[in-house]
């Protein structure tokens, strides 16, 4: 009952201030509508005679009867409902009692409003409804029932505006108040979404730098053995592998460099260079050729200018990836490496002749994540990837990318 009574939102001098100046302000109004009213109602001064009507001179009981009607408006958001039932009664009885039929109707008609702003919906529908009543009963209470009547539709028509105005006014400040919550909740979903994108390209980095570690360090690692092997019997030959494994030590310094410079672009320290593609396919042949795999490259069928530039990308980290895992794990001599473009999709497959997929469900060598790494990075882009032994011997990858992941009903494309 006390949340029905009293409002506890906090009010603040500027609040008292203006609510203050709204009770002054409809009293006198009050006051000057007490002498105005009948005279503009009936500007007849004999017809006002034989209707038994005098115009109204304010008497001190009168400007009393207003200030009880206005007044208490200073309470109006505090305390709403009691505010309305004190001037409601105070108007009724001064109305009816004492035939004040031109005291004004504003100190209900804002408190009507007040209750209907600040209060819950039913009830505002319940404050205008008993206003109207009070209005109604004072009327035909009234000693000049006559000239009462005449102004009753005006004065339920006043509270019916007063009720829908405070009623419209709730509803507008509701709605503003809904559409920054909406607009604060969109925010948030913005921040999260940039928080998971961010999130996925950490990721992606990381892929690539294991990517790149691995296939740079495999091949340093065979360029050394074969360096150390040679270097007795024939030392230019290790010297020419001791430069390969220098210029690929140099070549992957420079690729995590890059990766480097895309977390510290915020910063505009870094130069990026451009990612590799498929273009470099033959530096992965020339790879596998130099740990004693021989490999062959086919990509006649492959159409780059149709391909976009991240499917591209992603078809050679894959490619990468998979010449990488021949020369660590599959014990290979021979490796096939084909790239072609289908209707809406670009097709990659790496095969080899070697030992084929380890057991289901174990690592590969040093923990790497180079199957898992090729197939998320293919679901990402809403493709189908496939790797496992060959029918006839050997272990083969097959990638397929959609051109337009859009189209392909990829689950991220709509992020």
């Amino acid at each position: 009952m006390t949340s029905l009574l009293v409002h506890d939102k906090p009010m603040t001098l500027t609040d008292w201030l203006f609510d203050l100046v709204i009770a002054v302000g409809a009293f006198g109004f009050g006051c000057l509508q007490l002498t105005l009213a009948v005279n503009l109602l009936i500007p007849d001064e004999a017809l006002r005679r034989l209707m038994g009507i005098d115009a109204m001179v304010p008497t001190a009981a009168a400007i009393l009867a207003v200030a009880v009607t206005t007044l208490p408006l200073v309470l109006r958001r505090r305390c709403p409902w009691p505010t309305l039932l004190i001037v409601l009664v105070a108007w009724a009885f001064f109305q009816s009692q004492m035939g004040a039929v031109s005291m004004s109707l504003i100190g209900p008609l804002v408190a009507v409003f007040t209750v209907a702003y600040s209060c819950p919906r039913a009830e505002a529908a319940v404050a205008g409804i008993a206003a109207a009543g009070v209005v109604v009963v004072a009327a035909t209470t009234s000693p000049l029932h006559a000239l009462a009547s005449l102004t009753l539709v005006q004065n339920i028509a006043f509270v019916a505006a007063a009720a829908l105005a405070g009623y419209a006014l709730q509803a507008r400040q509701d709605y503003l108040r809904a559409a920054e919550e909406r607009a604060a909740a969109a925010e948030r979903t913005r921040e999260t979404e940039a928080e998971r994108r961010v999130e996925e390209e950490r990721v992606r980095i990381a892929r690539e730098v294991h990517d790149i570690t691995a296939h740079s360090l495999s091949a340093v690692s065979i360029q050394a053995a074969a360096a150390e092997r040679l270097i007795d019997r024939d030392p230019a030959a290790a010297r020419e592998a001791i430069a390969t494994a220098r210029g690929t030590a140099r070549e992957a310094l420079e690729e995590i460099r890059a990766m480097i410079g895309v977390l510290r672009a915020g910063d505009g320290a870094a130069e990026v260079r451009p990612t590799e593609g498929t273009d470099r396919l033959g530096d992965l042949v020339a790879y596998l050729g130099g740990a004693g795999v021989e490999a062959s490259l086919a990509q006649e069928g492959y159409d780059r200018a149709a391909v976009p530039a991240f499917v591209d990308v992603a078809l050679f980290g894959i490619a990468r990836e998979a010449a990488t895992n021949i020369v660590r794990h599959a014990g290979a001599a021979h490796a096939t490496i084909r790239l072609a473009t289908e209707p809406g999709a670009a097709v990659l497959a790496v095969e080899d002749d070697g030992r084929g997929a380890p057991a289901s469900g174990a690592p590969t060598s040093g923990g790497g994540h180079g199957i898992e790494g090729m197939r998320e990075r293919v679901r990402l882009l809403g493709g189908d990837f496939e790797a496992g032994s060959l029918p006839d011997g050997g272990f083969g990858v097959r990638a397929r990318i959609p051109l337009d992941p859009t189209r392909e009903g990829d689950p991220h494309a709509a992020r």
